[in-house]
């Protein structure tokens, strides 16, 4: 039987490799408008789980998916500018 110190170290044993980088950490603020808007969204539909949804259940819902969506649209705009090679379109 292995101790759990055993487990363990083998487990930690690589973890200052598993940090992420500068550019992980870059890509994930430059998404994080649209995890905020999923977040937002997933809390909107979360609420009307347990009843049938309102009026207001359903324009909640509504305005957090129209959120998602542009914030999605905005991070494609923003990083198919700068996927362009030479500036063209």
């Amino acid at each position: 039987m292995n101790s759990i110190v055993t487990v363990q170290d083998a487990v930690t044993a690589f973890a200052d490799f598993m940090e992420p980088t500068a550019a992980e950490l870059d890509a994930i603020e430059l998404e994080m408008p649209v995890i905020l808007a999923d977040v937002d969204l997933l809390d909107a539909q979360i609420i009307t789980l347990d009843r049938t949804p309102s009026e207001l259940d359903a324009r909640r819902i509504r305005r957090a998916r129209r959120r998602a969506l542009a914030a999605r649209v905005d991070l494609l705009n923003r990083t198919a500018g700068a996927m362009v090679p030479g500036g063209a379109a």
